[in-house]
């Protein structure tokens, strides 16, 4: 049954103008050959740029070989739903989404039809509430004595010294990975794999939490006028950037709390 046919069963345009939901129908060729507008809203490219180039382009260089092996198994488990399937894709303007799709193979049209959502203000909170319980659990600051997560006081310690050299250097715009690993003395390498299994992010990622608990601190302190001020105290380059960061940490508005 080909897409024209199912016109006949109902109206499909309709279906795929009103939904919110990304839907698309994909050849076993790796392109677009149907997409709601939902798909270029998101992904912030014409229609003609979505199905012009392979899809695979559009996804996330490091989810790409996951991508490529679940799109494969789709095709030879035939008639086998893929069913809450992960990645991320990369839009016009360089921003991170997050996608969840489930998709039926349809062999006899060498077709996949699929739906996603949008999950990645689900993520974005996943992530913070894992930075802060971590964070917390770590125990760097209040030394309790109820942690849930146990570290060894090795990793403690290599901690509070890492938090210790960002909050040193935060105000500055040269701080940056190459710093903080020589005045570790360890490779770069070396941090990001000793941060992201303690932690479980990477080094940047925990630099700007730090510094938006030092943008926190600062507003805390009632020293600051301005959102620039304490933009550029505690490290960030512009206040337009520190604002939306710290909204998508903290859920609230730096002018707000001022």
């Amino acid at each position: 049954m080909t897409i024209a046919n199912l016109k006949g069963l109902f109206d499909l345009d309709y279906f795929f103008e009103m939904t919110p939901d990304l839907l698309c129908i994909a050849g076993y060729d790796g392109y677009f050959k149907k997409i709601n507008p939902a798909v270029s809203k998101t992904l912030e490219y014409s229609d003609e740029e979505l199905m012009s180039r392979l899809i695979s382009s559009f996804v996330h260089e490091e989810d790409r070989p996951s991508t490529a092996k679940t799109r494969n198994e789709i095709i030879i488990r035939d008639n086998e739903p893929l069913i809450n399937f992960e990645n991320r894709y990369i839009t016009k303007s360089g921003k991170i989404v997050w996608l969840t799709w489930t998709s039926t193979p349809i062999e006899s049209e060498q077709l996949v039809f699929a739906i996603a959502k949008d999950i990645t203000h689900r993520k974005r909170l996943e992530e913070q509430q894992t930075v802060a319980g971590t964070l917390s659990n770590a125990d760097l600051h209040l030394n309790r004595a109820d942690a849930k997560i146990e570290y060894s006081k090795a990793d403690q310690a290599w901690l509070a010294e890492f938090e210790a050299l960002i909050r040193k250097y935060a105000a500055g715009y040269g701080l940056n990975i190459n710093m903080l690993s020589n005045e570790l003395a360890i490779s770069e390498r070396q941090l990001f794999r000793r941060i992201k299994t303690i932690m479980g992010i990477t080094p940047n990622q925990y630099i700007r939490i730090v510094r938006l608990q030092l943008a926190m601190e600062a507003i805390e302190s009632g020293k600051f006028r301005t959102v620039a001020e304490i933009s550029y105290a505690v490290g960030f380059e512009t206040p337009g950037y520190f604002s939306k960061v710290f909204k998508e940490m903290y859920g609230l508005n730096v002018k707000d709390l001022l």
